[in-house]
């Protein structure tokens, strides 16, 4: 009966002990997990106190390097022998030099969807007049394929013996179209001139809104400024502008009234990153009216008057340069050739139609080249020639063929 009772004892005993040693090993491990976590904690605490000692300590000076890098971008087209777009160049394809320096081209793209800025300049002086329906049908076909409302902006000037802004900067077809559709050639007058009260500047409360023509004036039949327009529609229009911007020239090239010359011209759009496409529309049976009458000024509505904005201002109003019996083909050539764009001659086997689908698929067809110039010790400042060349054979690059520092 003891052993039993002992047995019992037992068996009552050893579930006590086991009870007992479980209580035991929690209490001892509650107090190695407090410390742990609070270990942690510590560390956690210390990590960020250290942070932001580090980052924001109003004991430690803060040095800030600002580094401002010069890129230069160049749209470039590339062309087989045949005259055809070769596409699918790649960054090393090319080679780039500035004033016969070899440069790194760091920035590289096929730019066929990056919005454009395109600027229409149609002459309407006399010589013209007899071609100004073609231009406008031909016109308002391409600004209708070329700008999309989403994303591209166009604008419409004519220039004869004075320029007018006949549509400001826009996506609207319907205002391009209207504006295509107010060109006219002026009439001749024999009382009208360069000095003609009647020429003056400035909008007319009654005219079209979305035109810059003033109506009821007496414009004179002489005079064609297109260095003038070029100078303007670069410095006033296409500077303030980003991405790709170009220029549509429709002029028989001869000018005979500008304040500017062509050099100035020229620059003003190497200055404004605006390539220059002409479309010489060259008709001799239309001079004979015209000529000889000075310049009235420059009329674009928020640029000022007659005299007044670019290339009109004091001193300025009685410069004439001699270049009226200038080649107009070679003068378009040159405009075109300087600031990367092409000279198209309207004929019978090349019309107008067809030439304005030509610049189209260029203007789609670009590449986009960027570079920081390493000019060793050379200025900054001033003219600097650029030189873009693919490496393969029988592949012609065009591209301007330079651009203007900062002064």
């Amino acid at each position: 009966m003891k052993v039993r009772f002992l047995h019992c004892a037992l068996l009552i005993a050893t579930p006590a002990f086991v009870v007992n040693m479980t209580r035991a090993q929690l209490a001892s491990d509650a107090p190695a997990k407090s410390s742990t976590a609070t270990s942690q904690t510590r560390d956690s605490q210390a990590a960020t106190a250290g942070k932001a000692t580090t980052e924001t300590s109003p004991d430690q000076p803060v040095t800030t390097v600002s580094v401002q890098v010069k890129v230069v971008n160049v749209f470039a087209t590339a062309r087989d022998k045949h005259g055809k777009i070769v596409n699918g160049l790649a960054k090393d394809d090319f080679t780039l030099m500035e004033d016969g320096r070899p440069q790194g081209i760091r920035y590289f793209a096929r730019e066929t969807d990056i919005p454009l800025t395109l600027g229409l300049l149609v002459d309407t002086s006399m010589s013209q007049r007899r071609v100004l329906g073609q231009e406008r049908s031909a016109s308002q076909s391409f600004l209708n394929q070329m700008v999309r409302e989403d994303k591209d902006k166009a604008f419409v000037i004519h220039f004869d013996r004075e320029v007018e802004l006949l549509q400001d900067l826009t996506s609207s077809h319907e205002k391009l179209e209207a504006a295509l559709q107010s060109l006219e050639a002026p009439q001749f007058t024999r009382t009208s001139g360069g000095n003609s009260p009647g020429a003056s500047g400035g909008s007319d409360p009654g005219s079209n809104p979305g035109s810059g023509r003033a109506s009821g004036r007496h414009r004179g039949g002489g005079g064609t400024t297109l260095y003038d327009a070029v100078y303007l529609a670069s410095d006033d229009l296409m500077e303030k502008q980003q991405g790709r911007k170009a220029l549509i020239v429709l002029s028989d090239g001869v000018d005979t009234g500008s304040k500017e010359s062509l050099d100035e011209a020229i620059e003003s759009a190497q200055r404004a990153n605006t390539v220059v496409y002409s479309i010489l529309f060259k008709d001799d049976e239309g001079y004979g009216n015209g000529g000889g009458f000075g310049r009235a000024g420059i009329s674009i509505p928020g640029m000022g008057g007659p005299g007044m904005g670019r290339g009109g201002g004091p001193g300025r109003a009685g410069r004439r340069f001699p270049e009226q019996h200038a080649d107009g083909k070679k003068v378009l050539e040159r405009i075109s050739k300087e600031t990367g764009g092409r000279l198209f001659d309207v004929s019978k086997k090349e019309p107008v139609d067809q030439i304005y689908s030509q610049i189209q698929e260029e203007l789609r067809n670009q590449y986009s080249l960027g570079y920081t110039p390493d000019r060793g010790t050379g200025a900054e400042s001033g003219y600097h020639k650029i030189q873009v060349a693919a490496k393969q054979r029988d592949v012609v690059v065009q591209a301007r063929e330079g651009y203007y520092g900062d002064k």
